[in-house]
């Protein structure tokens, strides 16, 4: 994705222009939030982890090929969750203009296994409207349990997205919203690799349209519901070749309905189950939005969305003012189509149960035991099982001023 970079005589023509077409950067009522955390995570693995993930616990990530990483039992430092953030709000025509910036140290993509930056949060919101990068509309935001784990439950929708979204009611009570967000698709070429090796090494995804999402929540004492549910064209086409050919797509679409429901003052329950066809890249691990299948029939190959669903059940338990436990389960599935290769992801479990300590406000010490399984195409299976310890010191300040 290209960025657009800003004129490079922009700046300085503004500052000989004495900044008079410039609205003001600084206006009354300004309110500024720095905020972060800094966090120690002490990480045992008893079997083995992608080495470069051994600071998340992601069933997918797990080897089921024995010894492909190595031996059992390793032990690991991380301070990549250690995290940073500036909010800032200010009025702008009668309503709060509300922009926030905020990164950890868990590097992804081309960065994986790295301490560096990652961007969580770069956007703006006012009024009913939010752009920019932040959670996608899809997920839950209430929906991730009390735990230390970075990665957290497999079977769940967690990504953060660019997009545009417009609320059209957002009260107390009731919330419904509309977004247009960055339609990223995972492709899996399979076995077309095999019949034609030129072909599958260029076959890549394409986007054609922005994902399509709407959500409404209903919340009260008790807790909250809520569904989210999106539309999008999952496609691919072939790099290199005359307009792209072989190229396609399919539609995709998926439901997710969560709830959190307040079990009285010291317990609180986390639930979710998501399904759909195509959209794998919005779960919080595991699975490929497009894949091969072979027609026995007519023996031609088509581009299919692949099903996949996902469950996750969560239990809190505050046992006084500084100590609680969560224990919860949760699961993605993929139904793999004919073509896909025998190594492929189908089915991720995770499950974990912690007991953390808070003395105060600011200060969680905690232990969490996670278990974790991975089960391919083929049948062949992993397994892992990591214990936990993490230091964590959080920290705020709030700056306000007037012009």
């Amino acid at each position: 994705m290209l960025v657009p970079l800003a004129a490079p005589g922009l700046a300085q023509a503004q500052t000989e222009a004495g900044g008079k077409d410039r609205p003001p950067l600084v206006t009354n009522d300004v309110t500024i939030e720095l905020y972060g955390s800094v966090q120690l995570d002490a990480i045992y693995d008893f079997n083995r982890m992608d080495p470069n993930w051994v600071g998340a616990f992601r069933p997918s990530k797990i080897p089921t090929t024995p010894d492909l990483f190595g031996e059992d039992g390793q032990a690991n430092f991380s301070a990549r969750q250690t995290l940073f953030g500036i909010s800032g709000a200010a009025p702008v025509n009668g309503r709060d203009a509300k922009v926030s910036f905020e990164f950890d140290l868990f590097g992804s993509g081309s960065n994986e296994g790295e301490t560096t930056f990652h961007l969580q949060r770069a956007s703006v919101e006012w009024g009913p409207v939010l752009a920019g990068y932040d959670k996608t509309l899809l997920m839950d935001p209430d929906l991730f349990p009390n735990i230390i784990d970075y990665w957290g439950p497999a079977g769940m929708i967690y990504v953060k997205n660019a997009g545009i979204r417009y609320a059209f009611v957002n009260s107390d009570s009731t919330y419904f919203a509309a977004s247009l967000e960055l339609p990223g698709n995972d492709v899996d070429p399979g076995l077309i690799r095999v019949l034609d090796p030129a072909l599958g090494a260029n076959l890549t995804s394409t986007q054609k349209y922005p994902d399509l999402l709407l959500a409404g929540r209903f919340s009260g004492d008790w807790g909250h519901v809520r569904l989210g549910g999106v539309v999008r064209r999952v496609g691919f086409e072939t790099a290199g070749a005359p307009g792209g050919e072989p190229n396609g797509g399919e539609m995709g679409w998926g439901l997710n309905l969560t709830g959190v429901f307040n079990l009285g003052e010291n317990s609180v329950f986390r639930a979710g189950g998501v399904y759909g066809e195509g959209i794998a890249s919005y779960f919080n691990d595991g699975g490929t939005d497009l894949a091969p299948e072979l027609d026995t029939a007519s023996l031609t190959v088509e581009a299919q969305p692949a099903e996949i669903y996902g469950v996750m059940a969560y239990f809190e338990q505050s046992w006084n003012d500084q100590w609680s436990s969560a224990i919860g389960v949760s699961r993605t599935n993929l139904n793999n189509t004919n073509l896909q290769a025998g190594d492929a992801f189908h089915r991720g479990d995770y499950a974990s149960v912690n007991l953390l300590y808070k003395p105060s406000d600011a200060l969680l010490i905690g232990g969490e035991l996670l278990y974790g399984t991975r089960e391919d195409n083929n049948g062949d299976e992993g397994e892992d099982v990591r214990v936990q310890f993490s230091l964590r010191y959080s920290y705020g300040v709030t700056i306000m001023g007037r012009q």
